[in-house]
């Protein structure tokens, strides 16, 4: 650390990798934390975990128990062993007791992307509660048609406030906030939607996933979805492979090139173009009948063709879905056991091999990734697995919950990961205080209260 702190000062190493290898490492470290502890008051399985994204302070969560709990994540409410644990007490609870409370299990907890001032529910009784943080009450509710699977917001809207609803219900709905009525209704699912998902690169693109095994994209703009993703269309021969695409694009165009192919350029003879034809010349008949194809195109999204509209991209329900950061790819997991890397751009399937994992099939999973796309954390049955994003190899395993996980946050912003399982605990794997306490002399490594002692005799 402190080699790459001197190279930072020296200019040998930019702001930007020195964060993002420091960050890095921290992740590459995760264990389950023994000096800090979430003190769970939720009697039934924990279903959603969020920490809010403004602050990075809150924690909120929901629970089968039809409760719903947060937590300063950042402020101990008490500390046990000699000061040594911190132990997090939720600071409000809201359960079956409450006036607005839900009557049964809370699927879905998340915050208002904002500010904290507001977080969303969604339940098994068929509700989404938008509620007060500071009152605890309830702002407004909605009514929907199923149980509520997952709940979903954009971080990127600017213009509108929009919450997107998978229920048991083949429609996805999008709620306003700001009129309390229903804005959209998606329609193009034949089964339930069981996870929802805003893009990060659009606040206008929705991802939904159902029980189907259909992942559909919308633009809310517009009727209809625009694409559906099919598991049997790969990248293979359209683009190049992940891992040789980051090393290309690293390399300037010139090197990645022979000479013969970027010097010697061979031009093409100059083509007639016509409004509806390849360059060629086509006759009335011909012209006339590519030109209704067009118009046909031009009439149907792609993804409502009768070709691709059935199409599937796992051999059962779609269970959780993650968009990279920067948008390009998106990460699903089906009840099949499988893990799928789709290229957003192509919508085809980039074939990454994820190694054997074994996915409960029953509820929606919440999946976590690395702010640099590297790691994707996802819940294995008793354990939190995560996988290489573009190897699909296993990089680390957590075990520590009794029964099946259920969901999983990662938190940006000090580096921890949250984990909610059926056995009603919230654990929290904390970096290793041990790889950032040392100082390096060489090869040779001293913890800083060594370097603190003095040589002052009685």
């Amino acid at each position: 650390m402190w080699k790459d702190l001197g190279d930072r000062e020296a200019g040998k190493l930019r702001p930007y990798s020195f964060s993002n290898r420091i960050t890095s490492d921290r992740i590459a470290s995760l264990q389950l934390s023994n000096y800090k502890e979430i003190v769970s008051p939720h009697r039934g399985a924990v279903n959603s975990l969020q920490v809010d994204l403004t602050e990075g302070r809150y924690l909120l969560s929901g629970a089968s128990d039809a409760s719903a709990a947060v937590y300063d994540i950042q402020r101990a409410t008490e500390y046990e062993g000699g000061s040594l644990v911190a132990k997090h007490k939720s600071i409000f609870v809201v359960d079956k007791q409450h006036e607005h409370g839900h009557k049964y299990a809370i699927s879905s907890a998340i915050w208002y992307p904002i500010d904290t001032g507001l977080f969303i529910t969604g339940s098994y009784d068929h509700y989404i509660n938008v509620w007060d943080t500071n009152t605890t009450q309830v702002v407004v509710n909605f009514k929907m048609p199923g149980k509520i699977y997952r709940t979903a917001m954009s971080s990127l809207a600017t213009a509108h406030m929009l919450i997107a609803a998978g229920t048991e219900d083949v429609q996805v709905r999008l709620c306003d906030i700001a009129s309390g009525a229903f804005a959209h209704t998606l329609s193009g699912h034949r089964d339930g939607v069981m996870t929802v998902e805003w893009s990060t690169s659009s606040e206008w693109v929705l991802v939904t996933g159902g029980c189907d095994g259909a992942i559909r994209f919308w633009d809310i703009r517009r009727a209809g979805c625009f694409l559906v993703l099919d598991q049997s269309q790969s990248q293979l021969g359209r683009r190049p492979p992940l891992l040789e695409r980051s090393a290309a694009n690293k390399a300037p165009m010139s090197k990645s090139l022979p000479a013969s192919q970027s010097v010697n350029v061979r031009p093409r003879a100059p083509q007639k173009k016509f409004a509806y034809g390849n360059g060629s010349k086509q006759s009335a008949t011909g012209r006339t009948s590519s030109q209704a194809k067009g118009l046909v195109r031009q009439r149907l999204h792609p993804g409502m063709l009768s070709s691709q509209d059935r199409a599937t991209a796992h051999y059962g329900a779609v269970t959780g879905l993650k968009v990279t950061d920067d948008g390009m790819y998106l990460l699903s997991a089906g009840s099949d056991s499988r893990l799928r890397l789709w290229d957003i751009v192509s919508g085809c399937n980039t074939l990454v091999n994820f190694e054997t994992v074994r996915l409960q099939a029953s509820k929606a999973m919440q999946l976590a990734i690395t702010n640099d796309s590297a790691l994707v954390f996802v819940p294995c049955m008793t354990a939190v697995k995560a996988f290489d994003v573009w190897s699909g190899k296993t990089a680390m395993t957590f075990r520590g919950h009794y029964e099946y996980v259920n969901c999983c946050w990662l938190s940006l912003q000090d580096q921890e990961l949250y984990t909610g399982g059926n056995d009603r605990q919230i654990l929290v794997w904390s970096p290793s205080r041990l790889n950032f306490d040392e100082v390096d002399h060489g090869s040779r490594k001293e913890p800083i209260h060594a370097q603190d002692q003095d040589n002052w005799s009685d």
